[in-house]
């Protein structure tokens, strides 16, 4: 680790390598035609929160650096739905990419410039040199700082050339809903219509087609008002106030507005819409302000917050909330907050809110709710007992937290690198990235399975006994990931997000369904070889131009470090400060993954300022190995650098 600002030895830029480009007008774009612009490459996914966050990082530095900056996303799948050059061109479209995209199925380009995680962050310099490689979130300072520095430095050496570049904007095609998330059926029973790719509410008639009104202007933005003048940031969850509640809350419907980062409350009478929970600003796991100090003025205490711990709904950053059910055993909403992994509450009538379940690590660990992993929590439901039913996306798990024990368990699903479409008792089932659930009366689950493109239904086992089943209730769902269940029974309301509509699909009576066997996937990327015996990690961060080390509020960085199976580390598992460390591994176990998660803050380097800006940048690698003889000792993970 260094804390000045260092250029690495000029190493000349890979050609980008792929299947095919996307947003370039149908034309393949090489390094050649980049020459004299400052090159970002972001290595994602669109599976990937983190990937989602730093898409948003990248907004506004690439259109105040339009004449001279070219970010091109390389997107390296990790599922096999988001190898689809279909469904990558609908995930382009909905994440507003406005920049040139290559299709990387094989992970070329991936491997060509090293990169380990997602997302991965390269910069070139106007000459095509390679300047910088970061990992994670919380670079948008960084990359910023470095723009500006690459560009004044080859804007006086005559090689940097301004003008236009390769990005051509597609013809998007007008629809009534646009990559809806999830729906909720209102009294009366039209339809409230989490409207994504809108960034807006749309309210339907019953009939899942006819519009009857928006809330919101349409236009991406935090700002409460009436429906006209309201703005949302792809809201993807949605659920009903309780009735006894409505008339003193002031609103009627409870909306996850995940891109603002933030809880809005709608009023159905007149569409009228105020933020209940968030700042706007995402939740940094580490960072020391994600409490906002008092409105009276006093200190807020900077550790971070702990499980249990209540605050000021509007005082605490939140992080890319993606559904909310409410919860009459815990007389508050349950929020699925995917962008760092957990489980929280909003009570609003303390208008509080408290992180009740996850660690914040991304995995997949059952248990007591202080130590249970999630890897982006995405659906919730509650069943008629009171358990709350999840989608854990990233782990393609489906999953309950129990009011009543008080504890995290899980129905299928096994990890972070394993998911296919398999049906059949549950601890063999697999599903792929599913987003939404819905409890039924009867016990059963039905399960929006979304890169399967399938709907699927989780069946307990006889008196409750045993993992249960699994089955297919249809196919050929275009990226379902929501499901409504209207008061007059006898089907589901399936949201069909890439299709841009609601599908009515029939329940079979009793359990019946379809057994598919899809096979199994497991996720493929390269393996990196270690010595068995002693292994020197080291995590590279190097700050941005103009900062330094934040060491303020105690040491600056940190390092956690686990291993799949835990056996493959004799010794170096673990939490600690430096980012250099000494591990075992076991050449008896042989190969396995390294879950490794390190952060590091900086702040202004210039004494003079009195409020230093303070930048909080974090990874979680997951890095597969393989014991060889003589393999090289050292593993380089640059967290910026």
């Amino acid at each position: 680790m260094t804390e000045t600002t260092t250029r690495l030895p000029r190493v000349r830029a890979s050609e980008l390598v792929g299947r095919g480009w996307l947003n370039t007008g149908g034309e393949t774009v090489t390094l050649a035609d980049l020459r004299g612009k400052v090159v970002v490459l972001d290595f994602w996914t669109f599976c990937c929160i983190n990937c989602l966050h730093v898409l948003d990082e990248l907004r506004e530095i690439e259109e105040r650096h339009r004449d001279v900056l070219v970010i091109v996303g390389v997107h390296s799948p990790k599922f096999v739905h988001e190898a689809d050059p279909v469904a990558l061109a609908a995930a382009v479209e909905r994440y507003e990419v406005h920049h040139p995209v290559l299709d990387d199925p094989e992970l070329v380009t991936w491997q060509a410039y090293t990169a380990r995680a997602w997302p991965t962050l390269v910069v070139i310099d106007p000459e095509g040199y390679v300047v910088a490689q970061m990992a994670g979130e919380g670079h948008a300072h960084a990359v910023e700082a470095l723009v500006e520095e690459l560009v004044a430095e080859h804007e006086a050496k005559g090689t940097l050339h301004r003008g236009s570049g390769p990005y051509v904007p597609p013809q998007p095609q007008p629809s009534t809903l646009r990559f809806p998330a999830k729906a909720v059926e209102l009294p009366g029973g039209n339809l409230l219509v989490a409207d994504a790719g809108h960034h807006a509410l749309t309210e339907l008639a019953a009939d899942g087609e006819t519009l009857v009104r928006r809330i919101g202007s349409g236009e991406r933005g935090l700002v409460d008002g009436g429906p006209d003048e309201a703005r949302f940031s792809e809201p993807n969850g949605l659920c009903l106030v309780p009735e006894d509640l409505r008339e003193r809350l002031g609103y009627d419907v409870l909306v996850a507005d995940t891109v603002n980062h933030a809880l809005r409350g709608v009023r159905l009478t007149d569409g009228h819409v105020t933020t209940v929970a968030g700042t706007g600003q995402q939740y940094m796991v580490g960072a020391v302000d994600n409490v906002l100090p008092p409105e009276d003025g006093a200190t807020a205490d900077p550790a971070e917050p702990q499980s249990g711990d209540r605050f000021a709904a509007t005082r605490v950053k939140l992080s890319s909330p993606w559904d909310v059910a409410w919860s009459p055993e815990l007389r508050a909403f349950v929020v699925a907050m995917a962008g760092n992994h957990t489980l929280w509450s909003f009570d609003p009538e303390l208008a509080v809110v408290a992180r009740m379940a996850g660690t914040m690590n991304e995995g997949l660990v059952d248990g007591h709710p202080d130590e249970a992993w999630f890897a982006q929590p995405s659906g919730l439901s509650r069943g008629a007992d009171g358990r709350l039913w999840l989608a854990d996306a990233e782990t393609s798990a489906v999953r309950w937290f129990d009011p009543q024990d008080g504890f995290v368990h899980s129905a299928a699903g096994t990890g972070l690198f394993d998911f296919g479409h398999r049906d059949g008792s549950a601890d063999q089932a697999l599903f792929q990235h599913p987003l939404g659930v819905a409890a039924l009366p009867d016990g059963s689950v039905l399960v929006a399975d979304t890169y399967n493109g399938a709907l699927r239904r989780w069946t307990p086992g006889a008196d409750g006994g045993g993992p249960g089943e699994v089955s297919t209730l249809a196919t050929g769902l275009a990226e379902p990931s929501g499901l409504v269940l209207p008061a007059d029974g006898g089907h589901v309301l399936v949201v069909e997000s890439a299709a841009h509509r609601l599908t009515r699909v029939p329940l079979p009576a009793g359990a019946a369904g379809e057994q598919v066997d899809g096979g199994a996937h497991r996720t493929q990327r390269p393996v990196t070889e270690v010595p068995g015996g002693a292994l020197t990690l080291e995590v590279v961060f190097t700050p941005a131009p103009g900062q330094k080390l934040d060491t303020r509020w105690g040491p600056s960085t940190s390092l956690r470090v686990s291993s799949t199976p835990p056996g493959l580390l004799l010794d170096g598992a673990g939490d600690d400060v430096d980012l250099t460390r000494t591990l075992r591994i076991d050449p008896a176990v042989g190969e396995g993954v390294l879950h490794v998660t390190a952060r590091a803050a900086s702040c202004d380097a210039d004494e003079s300022i009195e409020h230093p800006a303070c930048h909080l940048a974090a990874q979680d690698w997951g890095v597969p190995v393989r014991v060889v003889d003589g393999a090289p000792d050292v593993l380089t993970l640059p967290l910026l650098g």
